[in-house]
């Protein structure tokens, strides 16, 4: 074992450590992380136009700040990239992370030099309580790759630029630099495709251990290998041991992820976003995140069945019960105040609390009255995979199918790229229908009264998902296909892209 990966094991017990000492007092952890941040920002232009000076608990925060999403906190954030100081957060931001987003169109995403340290920790943090929990830090040894965005930033007023993935990879600590693949002139490439091959052409050869990214764009990545060499990732890379990912839920790639690989591999989910790194898995196997409650991030919840009302409930960390679908909402030393983040996620322990992400706020299909939402249809879907072995689906998303003639009731389609067609794709279907019923009594009300007939899949030809992305400009990266939505434009682009 080298000395990298020695040296890993007294560093992760101590981490270890630290993060247990306020699992054992959340809700204090998040009120006084509250009023630290009201405390800091006071003297803001946003913290003088909301008295946060006067904020002290959870109650007074309510009542000062509302709730917005990016669209409504744009003036502030507009001032902010314009170049003006103390707008937010007291100074500057250090950097803005830049994502096309998935309800707003292009974000700017203010990154401060007390909020960098929640994105680089969070991550490293999530590799040394694999390292505590397991012993193994071999990994550490060999050579790690990031699928990320490019690194190269832009500069606006003074402020770099650029997506969240190439900022952090200018935090990549010096130890790991070695390690770290592909090189900086690799990374900068922007046409994925490009990239992709030159990425190759670098790792092949080498004692890959770790590797890291959005499950799809891995994907990619695997069958290039296996198309330039006709083998499979393990006889490749024969050290390599741990996956990590994030950004969507991994259960619809798992199967091909694996037969790619062609043996089991550890592996380590984080939830990261533009606006704070907010948990990671804290223990293998166990498919909750521990969420993160003493990184500069202070948690409010919203229940999402209620979360467009007026006076919808703003629940703290001692206010959340499990298995509830909750929406985030963030404020955090990046100058975020009561920011709807978009992503809704639901509790599966509360000592300490752990939570699995669920889908998107404003991603959910309900053109009928069912409020499907992504984590209903990605159980469905992994239910009749389960019944039909064979199936390999490699992306999916689902549209409302709405007839014009009274005469012939609406449904939902399902656009599938199969990697594995079922033998008989209409009792696929079916069992599909069949387990989203189970999961949704709306949806199963509606099939019941025949206001909804059973859902259509429609295959799709291989690659119809990467040449819908590319024609979007959004292929690899941290860019993602929404699961389901109440129009037919994702589902329209596919067919037609």
């Amino acid at each position: 074992m080298g000395l990298k990966a020695t040296l890993s094991r007294p560093l992760a017990r101590y981490i270890a450590r630290r993060y247990q000492r306020w699992q054992h007092r959340p809700e204090t952890t998040q009120r006084e992380l509250l009023a630290r941040l009201a405390a800091t920002a006071a003297g803001t232009a946003f913290g003088r136009a909301h008295e946060l000076g006067g904020v002290r608990t959870p109650a007074d925060f309510a009542r000062q700040v509302p709730v917005r999403d990016y669209e409504a906190l744009k003036p502030w954030f507009d001032r902010t990239q314009a170049g003006e100081a103390d707008v937010l957060w007291p100074g500057r931001p250090l950097y803005l992370a830049k994502t096309s987003g998935t309800t707003s169109g292009t974000k700017y995403i203010p990154i401060t030099k007390d909020s960098i340290p929640n994105h680089i920790d969070g991550a490293r943090d999530a590799l040394l309580y694999y390292i505590y929990r397991t012993g193994r830090s071999q990994f550490l040894d060999g050579k790690l790759i990031f699928l990320s965005g490019s690194p190269e930033l832009e500069m606006h007023h003074g402020i770099r630029t650029g997506r969240l993935s190439g900022i952090a990879n200018h935090h990549v600590p010096a130890y790991l630099r070695r390690n770290q693949l592909p090189t900086y002139q690799t990374n900068v490439i922007e046409d994925w495709e490009t990239k992709l091959e030159r990425i190759v052409d670098e790792t092949l050869g080498a004692k890959m251990t770790l590797i890291s990214g959005i499950p799809p764009w891995v994907q990619m990545y695997f069958d290039r290998l296996t198309a330039r060499t006709g083998r499979p990732v393990k006889d490749l890379f024969p050290d390599f041991n741990l996956f990590v990912y994030g950004g969507v839920n991994f259960e619809p790639y798992r199967a091909k992820l694996f037969e790619s690989i062609g043996r089991p591999v550890d592996s380590i989910e984080l939830f990261p976003a533009s606006e704070g790194f907010l948990a990671f898995q804290d223990e293998p196997g166990n498919p909750g995140l521990l969420l993160l409650l003493n990184s500069g991030i202070f948690y409010e919840f919203i229940p999402s069945e209620r979360f467009f009302e007026p006076d919808a409930p703003r629940l703290t960390i001692g206010d959340v019960e499990l298995d509830r679908n909750y929406a985030v909402v963030l404020t955090s030393n990046a100058g975020l105040w009561a920011y709807s983040l978009g992503d809704t996620v639901r509790f599966v322990s509360l000592r300490p609390h752990r939570v699995v992400v669920t889908g998107r706020i404003k991603h959910f299909l309900s053109a009928f009255g069912e409020h499907v939402i992504g984590e209903e249809v990605e159980q469905a879907l992994r239910e009749a995979m389960r019944q039909f072995p064979e199936v390999e689906v490699t992306e999916f998303t689902v549209a409302p199918l709405v007839s014009d003639d009274p005469a012939t009731p609406s449904r939902h389609e399902w656009l599938v790229e199969l990697g594995r067609a079922p033998q008989d794709a209409d009792t696929f279907a079916a069992a599909v229908d069949a387990a989203l019923r189970q999961r949704n009594t709306y949806y199963d009300d509606l099939r019941r009264g025949n206001i909804l007939v059973p859902l259509l899949l429609t295959p799709l030809p291989a690659g119809a998902f990467q040449r819908y992305m590319k024609s979007l400009g959004r292929l690899g990266g941290q860019n993602k296909v929404p699961r389901l939505g109440n129009d037919r434009k994702v589902a329209e682009g596919l067919l037609h892209s």
